[in-house]
């Protein structure tokens, strides 16, 4: 009996993960047009937000969005290096997503709202791999 119970927690462990992961896995990806990253370089960006975004209890991600080759400039990969003592990042790269928050809200949210253009600020050293250094309304 105790063989069975154990069982189904699991299952149903395993379907409640495999739930959330769905809602971000299936979300709406626009990379726009860039002159300096390929698809494969925003996707590598874009692994590392969902992975964040997992944790933001209850909420359904809508979009993930490429914001524009021009924040990869000068001031913003200074502010990255700032923000992440001890890094030479050498390029910078913004997405922007839509996002809903539970009913609740949560702990931190406004409840059964709408995030829109909430900002991801990823960076790295040239053909590194990125880093997620800020995250949300600049």
């Amino acid at each position: 009996m105790k063989r069975i119970i154990t069982g189904i927690i699991l299952a149903m462990t395993m379907l409640v993960s495999a739930c959330g992961q769905d809602k971000v896995n299936e979300v709406s990806i626009d990379y726009g047009t860039s002159q300096i990253y390929t698809k494969a370089d925003m996707d590598e960006a874009i692994v590392l937000i969902k992975e964040k975004f997992e944790d933001f209890e209850g909420c359904e991600l809508h979009n993930i969005r490429y914001a524009t080759d021009e924040c990869n400039s000068e001031e913003n990969i200074a502010w990255m290096n700032d923000l992440e003592e001890g890094q030479n990042f050498t390029q910078c790269i913004v997405f922007l997503s839509d996002f809903h928050t539970p009913k609740d809200g949560g702990l931190t949210w406004e409840p059964d709202t709408e995030y829109k253009d909430w900002t991801w600020n990823l960076a790295r050293a040239e053909g590194g791999e990125w880093h997620l250094v800020t995250w949300g309304y600049d």
